[in-house]
């Protein structure tokens, strides 16, 4: 299978805020995404991407976030390779965390990584 080129983001140039047009999708599992994720992020496990992509607008910025950035590397070429423009999050959470970005559990307490 051809790899996909996909833009990597920094963390300092992600946004801190998401909503309709700006997505950031997390695909770690779920007991590390209960123990904190981004505010605002979008929960979407790896393994579940396949089936779950109806739920993922193609025509957002699309930011794909892990624990350092290897399972969204590899999400982000299999989503551009059905049509998205996926960018990869350099670091994932571990860099989110370290740049001193808000981290928080479901129920919006502090969150760890």
């Amino acid at each position: 299978m051809d790899e996909v080129d996909v833009p990597q983001a920094d963390v300092s140039s992600v946004p801190l805020t998401f909503g309709d047009s700006v997505v950031l999708l997390d695909v770690r599992e779920s007991d590390e995404w209960q123990r904190g994720h981004a505010p605002g992020a979008r929960h979407v496990p790896m393994g579940d991407v396949p089936a779950r992509m109806g739920e993922i607008d193609a025509t957002a910025t699309l930011y794909v976030m892990c624990h350092v950035g290897g399972r969204s590397q590899r999400v982000a070429q299999y989503l551009a390779r059905n049509g998205y423009r996926p960018i990869n999050v350099s670091g994932g959470m571990l860099a989110w965390a370290g740049a001193g970005r808000p981290v928080v559990t479901d129920d919006g307490g502090v969150g760890s990584v």
